[in-house]
């Protein structure tokens, strides 16, 4: 339980417990954690997030989502960005630049010399508590943070729609991102999604803004927020309650180093138990990070090699995967994989798993055994045949989602298409082999697919990936 050395005075009182979340604090650490144990982080530690802000009965769940994935660094700050809802900051973001807030867990300290930095560095920053008290964007964040981080200090900030434009959101990014300098930050935008929408309706504008947010592009999240509210949409109130927090953790997480962007997950007020689809809110989780790929040594990749193989072999023979947990943490590191089994020059199965939510040797050994036996294209593979087959393993990035097939490098990207509830995928190795140019491979992997050549021109959802990639 975090401590505070202020005076009382700086306390922000906890508002919501006994309604938003439990107010009993063994209850609301026992509610916490269970929605942080129901989680399978994937890989990577976040520079910065974005989760909902309702209460636990409807977003509770997608905010366990991000707040999981934080376990994966070691962070000391976390500045909360929130929007106002209630009342208007005398400038376009208020701080509450000391004291704590207060949870049925404890008090949350403020970092006081983050926040005057801050004042000092950003024009557009001002201390203001009375913004601070009647809104809940920030506390319902706090009882995750204690749970998951229960030393780090916060930089609460609530931001009016001033914030919106596009110098004050540089100016603020810009500012975090130098007086955070020597602490090790994380930054969360607290925001729901669509407002009271049908159910159908938020699904369509949520996975587009999500979409949206996914590129890495403020502008291009603006333009979509804003097609939407001119859609005529009935009870579309907005897309994004937290725009501004939003675009502020997109542009500071850029300059801090983030090119990755991960959606981990999405649900809306209508998921939850009995309840009313005919206006719903939602809510989506969203992680920026930075993305090392791995370096394996000739080593740690002989024993992937071998754990693909004896997967294979124990498979054939007993139907079950061999038990094994290997010691070297860089074999655990969660990871998407694809196995690719050669006869000679001949093809003999290829399956793979892109999301990263396993480590890497049970992925190894899952799809190595999918590969031998429930590739559609091939009979499963023999015992007999498995000491003449090459294995040949790629480790996969994240997904990276473009706009433009012009952004796909030739040899480099691996590329999937989704389109009309298909998806095709191909590796990055096989436009080299093919002698193949970015529109060819395009159209080969709509053809993957299932859907007509072309298909990437108009409608369809891209993303790149990389590999690493080795064989024996």
């Amino acid at each position: 339980m975090a401590r505070t050395e202020t005076h009382q005075t700086a306390i922000r009182p906890a508002a919501l417990a006994g309604s938003w979340y439990p107010a009993d604090p063994a209850e609301l650490a026992r509610t916490v954690d269970r929605l942080l144990a129901a989680v399978e982080p994937v890989d990577g530690a976040p520079i910065a997030l974005i989760v909902p802000h309702a209460g636990y009965a409807y977003s509770g769940r997608i905010a366990a989502v991000g707040w999981r994935q934080v376990e994966a660094g070691q962070y000391d700050l976390a500045v909360i960005l929130a929007p106002a809802h209630r009342v208007r900051p005398r400038k376009p973001l208020a701080v509450w630049e000391d004291g704590a807030f207060s949870t049925p867990l404890g008090d949350v300290p403020v970092d006081a010399g983050v926040c005057r930095a801050l004042l000092d560095a950003c024009p557009h920053v001002v201390a203001d508590r009375a913004a601070h008290l009647p809104e809940h964007a920030i506390e319902i964040q706090l009882p995750f943070l204690q749970r998951v981080c229960p030393t780090c200090r916060i930089v609460p900030l609530v931001m009016g729609d001033g914030a919106k434009d596009d110098g004050v959101i540089d100016s603020v990014a810009q500012a975090l991102t130098r007086v955070t300098a020597g602490h090790r930050p994380v930054i969360v935008a607290s925001s729901d999604l669509s407002h009271y929408p049908s159910y159908r309706n938020a699904l369509a504008f949520d996975h587009a803004t999500l979409a949206a947010i996914e590129t890495g592009q403020p502008d291009h999240v603006r333009e979509t927020l804003l097609d939407a509210l001119e859609s005529g949409t009935p009870n579309l109130l907005t897309c994004a309650c937290g725009e501004g927090p939003i675009l502020v953790a997109m542009r500071a997480a850029a300059f801090m180093g983030a090119e990755t962007v991960t959606v981990l997950d999405y649900a809306n007020s209508g998921d939850a138990p009995r309840a009313d689809r005919r206006q719903v809110v939602g809510y989506g989780a969203v992680m920026f990070w930075h993305y090392e790929p791995p370096a394996f040594t000739p080593a740690q990749q002989a024993v992937l090699l071998r754990l693909a193989r004896e997967a294979i072999a124990a498979y054939l023979r007993t139907g079950n995967l061999p038990p094994v947990t290997p010691d070297d943490p860089a074999l655990s590191r969660r990871a998407g994989v694809f196995v690719t089994l050669w006869q000679g020059e001949e093809l003999r199965g290829c399956i793979g798993h892109i999301k990263a939510d396993r480590p890497l040797y049970r992925a190894v050994q899952e799809m190595a055994v999918s590969a031998a036996t429930s590739d559609t294209r091939f009979d499963p593979l023999s015992l007999d045949e498995l000491g003449s087959l090459t294995v040949e393993i790629s480790v996969l990035s994240p997904l990276r989602r473009i706009t433009s097939i012009e952004q796909v490098e030739v040899g480099r990207h691996g590329l999937v298409v989704a389109k009309e509830g298909r998806r095709g995928l191909l590796l990055p190795e096989v436009a080299t082999e093919r002698g193949w140019d970015r529109y060819t491979f395009a159209d080969a992997v709509c053809w993957k697919a299932g859907l007509p050549a072309g298909c990437w021109r108009a409608g369809a959802t891209l993303h790149t990936f990389t590999a690493v990639v080795f064989s024996g």
